[in-house]
């Protein structure tokens, strides 16, 4: 649901002008979701920009690496050190 705040918060701002709206989820999704909203028909995409040479690119290299050591997933490790040393990628 919508709270509306206030004596000159009318409901019928949030349902004609305001972009509120107060349809509450059913089937006990209110469990884990709010009231229905334009960002339910939007899609979330994640982002990642990395600078080279920078403390956390290097970090994060680093870190990758050991990981895809410890998965054993060699590719991944490999990759990771290619962002390190782009001529060679040593294996820690």
């Amino acid at each position: 649901g919508s709270l509306f705040i206030g004596h000159e918060s009318a409901e019928v701002f949030g349902d004609y002008a305001a972009g509120l709206n107060h349809t509450l989820p059913t089937s006990g999704s209110a469990r884990f979701t709010g009231g229905l909203s334009v960002r339910m028909f939007l899609k979330t995409v994640t982002t990642l920009r990395s600078v080279s040479g920078s403390k956390g690119a290097i970090a994060s290299a680093t870190a990758a690496g050991h990981l895809g050591d410890a998965e054993g997933l060699a590719a991944h490790a490999y990759a990771a050190r290619l962002r390190l040393n782009s001529k060679e990628a040593p294996h820690a």
